[in-house]
């Protein structure tokens, strides 16, 4: 289902799908870079960083159509998480009760990624759908 991407080195992987397959390839990408930078990670805004990126690819997965690209780069800001899905339709926040003032299951994850990242970005894609960058810092 879905398609093959080629990653920074020249292995070929599988573009994550589901959340815990982006939480993985997140926890590998920080670890890979505290290898090499020779730095420690900090495991609270590790965590922050797998949250944000399994609330992106569920709302893909939920609202979008699907994960169409997936891409996670660490670097001097933070953790950088881009999920792209088929929709045109930018998120939002669900009210937390409905007309008859029960509270409804679910529509946190669009204010959980923008309270945890540091900068947030929705970009229409050429050929329709968007994507949503989300920048997450490691300290």
């Amino acid at each position: 289902m879905c398609e093959k991407h080629r990653t920074e080195s020249v292995e070929r992987r599988r573009r994550p799908c589901q959340p815990a397959e982006a939480r993985r390839a997140v926890e590998r990408a920080v670890a890979e870079r505290c290898r090499v930078t020779h730095t420690s990670c900090d495991r609270e805004a590790l965590g922050d960083a797998l949250l944000v990126a399994s609330e992106l690819t569920t709302n893909a997965i939920l609202h979008g159509g699907g994960v169409t690209d997936f891409r996670v780069d660490v670097g001097e800001p933070g953790v950088r998480v881009s999920v792209s899905d088929r929709s045109d339709a930018l998120p939002v926040a669900a009210e937390p009760f409905d007309l008859r003032g029960r509270r409804r299951i679910g529509g946190l994850g669009w204010p959980i990624v923008c309270r945890l990242a540091r900068d947030v970005r929705v970009t229409d894609l050429p050929s329709g759908g968007k994507c949503i960058t989300a920048v997450v810092p490691l300290s």
